[in-house]
């Protein structure tokens, strides 16, 4: 995916009352607060939704952009997670992960433990720092990778 569309999605694992503050549902804006660490899905792997559901939110992972949180099923955009992974090797140089790490970096630490990434996240609301437009258009993207693979572990819902 991430060779293909030069970004990754990931299904987000919080339900109950920590959906509902992830997703925002019926909340205002969708800016979700910190979620509660003990209301994680036992699914199958770190990156898949629990077998035989959706996944209720869902992340996109940009190289040194903000992680995106949208609802797969609206395609509602929800929030914006700043996080940064410094390349420590390099104190003197560069501290700047090559892309491909930084996404890397950012999959295992949503996969690792999503609700303590949300908590140290700076957030914002969508569009402050990753366009919109760019968003929906690699969402349009990402289904059409997704159909013309045939990938029937997809979470996402068809356009409508």
């Amino acid at each position: 995916m991430y060779r293909d569309l030069g970004f990754i999605r990931v299904p987000g694992r919080l339900v109950g009352a920590s959906r509902e503050r992830a997703t925002g549902d019926g909340v205002g804006t969708g800016a979700p607060p910190p979620p509660a660490t003990d209301d994680v899905v036992d699914g199958p792997g770190p990156s898949e939704p629990p077998r035989g559901a959706r996944a209720p939110y869902a992340y996109l992972i940009y190289p040194h952009k903000p992680i995106v949180a949208y609802v797969p099923e609206s395609r509602r955009l929800l929030s914006e997670y700043c996080v940064e992974f410094p390349d420590l090797t390099g104190v003197i140089s560069d501290s700047r992960l090559p892309d491909s790490d930084d996404v890397l970096a950012k999959w295992m630490a949503v996969t690792g433990d999503e609700a303590r990434l949300l908590r140290s996240a700076n957030m914002h609301l969508p569009g402050r720092q990753v366009d919109p437009a760019r968003v929906r258009r690699d969402l349009w993207r990402l289904a059409e990778w997704e159909r013309q693979r045939g990938d029937s572990s997809s979470f996402e819902t068809p356009p409508r």
